[in-house]
C-alpha cells in the first residue's frame, strides 16, 4: 500500500457520498495522512475512514457562506506541506470537475509543492447508476455535456447555461442548477430546446436520502425537487423516466 507523503498534497475525489464508491488510492490516503482538509458536501460515511491520528477540518462553502477563503485554504495546504506533514485536501466528486481544483494547483505549484490528483466518481455517473440509465445511447444520445448554474461571486451577471442551439441528440448535465429552475428552463426554451425534452432533477445522489423527480422542459419551473446537492440532467437519454400523460 502506498502511504501518504510527508510534505505532499493529494487533491482527492470523495465520490457524491457512498464510501463503497471511493477509489483504493483514496482510501490509502485517508488512512494516512497526517491532515485532512474537507469540503463541507463530504459525508460523514466517507470521514469516518480518516484515521484517527489524523486531523481533520472542514473547509467548505454551503449556502454562499465559506468557513474560510480560497486563499485561506490554499495557504494551508501549503504551511502543512512545508511543515513535512501530509495533506489530503478532500473534495466531493472528481477534483477536476467544478471544484476550485486549478486554483489550488496553481498556488502549490508557485510554492513547489509536489501534489497529486485522485480522481473521484463524479455525481452525474452515480445519477445515471442510482436511475439504472446510461447517459450516452447510440440510439438518443451520442454526446454528454457538462455545464453548471454556479458562477463565481465577482461575475456580475451569470452567463446563461447554454448559448445556441444545443445538440438534440446530446445529454446535459446541469451541476449546481440552484434552486430557480424557472430561469434555467426560460433559457434552455430560449436557446431552441424543445418544451417535451426529458428532464429530471436527481437530489443528493448516491446517499441515504436520494431521490428524484422528472418532468418535461416545459414543466421544469413547477417541478417539486428534493434537498441540494441537485443534479439536472435533460435530454431525450431521460425519456423513460417521464411520467404517463394524465
Amino acid at each position: 500500500m502506498r502511504g501518504a507523503e510527508k510534505g505532499k498534497v493529494y487533491l482527492v475525489g470523495s465520490g457524491p457520498g457512498d464510501p463503497d464508491l471511493l477509489t483504493m488510492r483514496a482510501v490509502q490516503l485517508l488512512q494516512t495522512a497526517d491532515i485532512v482538509l474537507h469540503d463541507d458536501l463530504v459525508t460523514e460515511d466517507v470521514l469516518q475512514l480518516v484515521h484517527r491520528g489524523a486531523t481533520a477540518t472542514s473547509v467548505g462553502k454551503r449556502f454562499g457562506k465559506p468557513k474560510i477563503t480560497q486563499a485561506g485554504i490554499n495557504r494551508l495546504m501549503v504551511e502543512s506541506a512545508h511543515a513535512g506533514q501530509s495533506v489530503v485536501r478532500l473534495k466531493s466528486g472528481d477534483p477536476l470537475v467544478f471544484g476550485r481544483a486549478a486554483e489550488e494547483i496553481a498556488a502549490l505549484r508557485e510554492a513547489g509543492i509536489p501534489f497529486e490528483v485522485v480522481p473521484g466518481v463524479t455525481a452525474a455517473f452515480a445519477a445515471g447508476a442510482m436511475l439504472s440509465l446510461p447517459l450516452t445511447d447510440r440510439q438518443s444520445a451520442s454526446k454528454l455535456i457538462f455545464c453548471t448554474g454556479h458562477y463565481s461571486a465577482d461575475k456580475l451577471e451569470s452567463p446563461p447555461i447554454w448559448n445556441g442551439p444545443p445538440p438534440e441528440d446530446a445529454t446535459l448535465v446541469v451541476y449546481m442548477p440552484g434552486r430557480n429552475l424557472a430561469r434555467i428552463a426560460q433559457e434552455l426554451k430560449a436557446a431552441g430546446v424543445q418544451g417535451n425534452t426529458p428532464c429530471c432533477a436527481v437530489s443528493q445522489v448516491a446517499t441515504a436520502r436520494q431521490s428524484y423527480a422528472a418532468c418535461r422542459l416545459a414543466d421544469l419551473a413547477e417541478l417539486e425537487c428534493g434537498p441540494a446537492p441537485l443534479l439536472l440532467l435533460i435530454g431525450r437519454a431521460m425519456e423513460s423516466l417521464m411520467p404517463d400523460p394524465a
